[in-house]
């Protein structure tokens, strides 16, 4: 035996070190192996989005997905969950910055006709043409006819989608005020998250009730039957994520990967637009102001 060979004892002592250092480990990082498994517990749904991404391509079919919401609701890291093991050639992602000077001059509508899916195609906007309605009428971004104008015929836009064969789910994130305030604060301090934190960030706190009169009104507007808008909690980012993914393969019927998998949205975290109207108007009798 060499100076350099381990005896059995000096193994039996290395492999309790290790022992003893993997149990430190995992109670030290009990929140990264509870986000580790949460994650891990969305793959049986990434997998029917694939599948249903499969149906999509093979039927021609298009799909649209808007994802509206506060700063800070959840909107973009439910899309990156949604699209993470889907097949890149046949879905984008679409987040438009500001106007350019030609597209002021441009029906409004114009510029996201663009980036509508052809057959086999989805398409997800990480904001929408609901800018419209929620972000530029509360920062002065459009004038008060150009916002009418939207509002009015917003509705027979996407009506006219889904007659001529678009799949269009309309998503919007609801978090309370006490949580973005919360998010903003970490992103101010994460080196991480820094980039998210916008100037219009900094103002969403300020502008709360502002942002909530136009959240009632767009519902109160847009929500039908036939464009119906679905209301996520995304307080919790785990559920709303999951409870997200439930809602996009529920608007598809294609034939289920796994068909014992509990495709039912929680009760909990998922309202239909009406019945998020009917909320937010109790809370304005009782209290004489909206809440949610």
């Amino acid at each position: 035996m060499t100076d350099n060979a381990m005896t059995l004892e000096d193994l039996i002592a290395q492999n309790e070190q290790l022992i003893k250092e993997n149990r430190s480990l995992k109670k030290g990082n009990s929140k990264a192996v509870k986000k580790f498994r949460l994650e891990h517990s969305l793959k049986p749904y990434q997998a029917e989005l694939i599948q249903m991404q499969k149906y999509l391509e093979d039927t021609g079919k298009r799909m649209v997905i808007l994802f509206e919401g506060r700063d800070a609701s959840g909107k973009g890291g439910t899309i990156r969950r949604v699209t993470r093991y889907m097949n890149e050639k046949h879905y984008r992602i679409v987040a438009l910055g500001k106007p350019t000077e030609e597209q002021k001059t441009q029906w409004f509508f114009q510029k996201y006709i663009r980036h509508l899916p052809a057959g086999g195609e989805v398409v997800l906007f990480d904001r929408s043409w609901y800018n419209r309605s929620m972000v530029e009428p509360v920062f002065g971004f459009c004038t008060e006819t150009e916002y009418k104008n939207f509002m009015k015929g917003v509705t027979g836009f996407e009506k006219d989608l889904v007659r001529q064969g678009t799949i269009l789910v309309k998503l919007y994130f609801s978090v309370t005020k006490e949580e973005q305030d919360r998010r903003f604060k970490r992103r101010k301090t994460d080196p991480l998250r820094q980039w998210k934190l916008s100037e219009v960030d900094v103002q969403a706190q300020e502008r709360w009730d502002d942002f909530t009169n136009v959240k009632y009104e767009m519902l109160r507007k847009t929500h039908s039957s036939l464009t119906p808008w679905t209301i996520i909690r995304s307080n919790d980012k785990y559920k709303a994520r999951l409870n997200a993914m439930k809602v996009i393969l529920n608007a598809v019927h294609y034939e289920r990967l796994d068909k014992d998998l509990d495709f039912v949205p929680d009760h909990k975290i998922v309202y239909s637009g009406a019945h998020e109207i009917e909320i937010m108007e109790a809370q304005r009798l009782r209290k004489g102001r909206f809440v949610t």
